[in-house]
């Protein structure tokens, strides 16, 4: 659509038409002390090439993550996209299909849902996956509004090692809901001291959920199945988050411990950074509960002639069913970058995808050796993923700053994320992943020592 502006002959037409003299009309019942006297304080209009050199401009004070060291994590996480995934999605029937309403042309699309739901059950170990949600903290948030309308229960238990980011999405869309939330107390990951045992203890028959992260946000790995079974005895919900997808081509799958739901963020698999998005969603459960799954389910089926074909299976939402009985409002799905996530799992397979998880993992043991032998500095996990908890002689916030300064992203400061906590103020979370190199971590433990002295 072409933008055409109004010329003052057709003003004059529009006003003439309906009964005023002048656009001040039109503003009568607006207060004279309510409107401006003058016009804003913003810059006149300018000709293209003058916005988009002054956009350039402003766009390059942004420093990308490829450009400098980047040991960032914290629930969004830089790898490698291959080239053909960029590729792929920008073909016209992929990145200008909207929804899949009339499966009869939307063959493609649905079967690019299909595929994407089998491999995140797989990766998952659960029975059915659906065809993505908006990120990994609204999937979190559905669950638990899920494991509520199955058990009939109020209470939700969020482990300590949960993002708090995800916590407080959690607590704010479920505040109408009449769940309890109750949050347990965030702990450095020190070998002797986690929230698993407390966990198990606070569970009883008025629970509707348990909600942990895995690796949890310290980057601590824990196995959840002593947990699961707790919950199953007492008929409440085990929910696993992970906000780091690469991690199950190396770790026990969340359905093999136990989980009755899954979820998790996906945009470590063929989604950039972005500067904060768009995400997409991971979600998946046993198949007993498929009828109270959030967002939509593409199935397979055969046509007349026995053809292989796809269809939505399910649409549980108040745009196609009464509303008293849908299971959730979200309105579409992340299918551009569900179909991202799709194609960069289907050019790993599985051994790549394997392969890349222990990559991942050895470039952390390499950070993280470097860094134990700095003076002053110790990495807490036990065990990790590619992301850890440090602690530094000194605060981290200043530190981490001074080094942003000399062109190196070096973590993510906890005080950042707990700013009451001032036992975490010398705490921060470092990443290291495929796309980190050698050099990367030597001009990381360089600069740190040079600081530290």
């Amino acid at each position: 659509m072409r933008y055409l502006p109004h010329t003052d002959e057709d003003r004059h037409i529009m006003l003439e038409k309906i009964g005023v003299k002048n656009i001040d009309e039109l503003f009568a019942d607006v207060p004279t002390e309510a409107r401006l006297a003058h016009p804003l304080d913003l810059p006149v209009h300018a000709d293209e090439l003058t916005v988009e050199r002054k956009l350039t401009e402003l766009s390059e004070q942004n420093i990308w993550a490829g450009a400098i060291p980047f040991f960032l994590g914290a629930g969004a996480y830089r790898h490698h996209i291959p080239a053909a995934v960029d590729a792929l999605i920008q073909r016209g029937e992929f990145l200008t299909s909207y929804t899949p309403y009339q499966p009869e042309i939307s063959q493609g699309t649905l079967q690019a849902l299909y595929e994407f739901q089998t491999q995140v059950a797989l990766i998952t170990g659960m029975d059915i996956a659906n065809g993505s949600m908006y990120d990994g903290s609204t999937a979190c948030a559905e669950a638990v509004l899920m494991a509520g309308r199955i058990t009939k229960r109020n209470n939700v238990v969020l482990s300590g090692g949960l993002h708090p980011f995800y916590c407080d999405v959690i607590e704010t869309l479920t505040q109408f809901t009449g769940l309890n939330i109750t949050r347990k107390k965030p702990e450095a990951p020190t070998s002797d001291h986690h929230d698993t045992a407390a966990l198990e203890a606070s569970i009883d028959q008025t629970t509707a959920a348990v909600v942990v992260q895995y690796p949890d946000f310290f980057g601590l790995i824990r196995d959840f199945s002593k947990l699961g079974k707790a919950c199953k005895k007492q008929g409440a919900m085990l929910i696993i988050v992970t906000t780091e997808p690469v991690a199950l081509g190396a770790l026990k799958s969340p359905g093999s411990m136990g989980a009755d739901i899954f979820v998790g963020e996906g945009q470590g698999l063929g989604v950039g950074l972005n500067f904060g998005g768009p995400y997409v969603g991971l979600f998946a459960t046993k198949q007993e509960y498929l009828r109270q799954l959030p967002g939509r389910l593409a199935g397979e089926t055969q046509d007349q002639t026995g053809r292989r074909g796809w269809v939505l299976t399910l649409n549980a939402r108040e745009q196609h069913i009464r509303r008293e009985k849908a299971t959730s409002n979200i309105c579409t799905n992340s299918g551009l970058c569900a179909l991202a996530f799709s194609i960069h799992m289907s050019l790993l397979g599985e051994d790549g995808f394997t392969r890349l998880a222990m990559l991942n993992h050895a470039t952390a043991q390499l950070l993280a050796n470097e860094l134990g032998k700095i003076s002053g500095i110790a990495v807490l996990n036990n065990n990790y993923f590619n992301e850890f908890t440090v602690r530094f002689p000194c605060q981290t916030a200043p530190l981490i700053e001074k080094l942003a300064s000399q062109k190196i992203l070096a973590g993510v400061p906890l005080s950042r994320l707990y700013p009451n906590r001032n036992d975490f103020s010398n705490l921060a979370l470092l990443t290291a992943t495929e796309t980190t190199t050698k050099a990367d971590i030597q001009n990381l433990t360089q600069s740190l020592s040079e600081i530290l002295i």
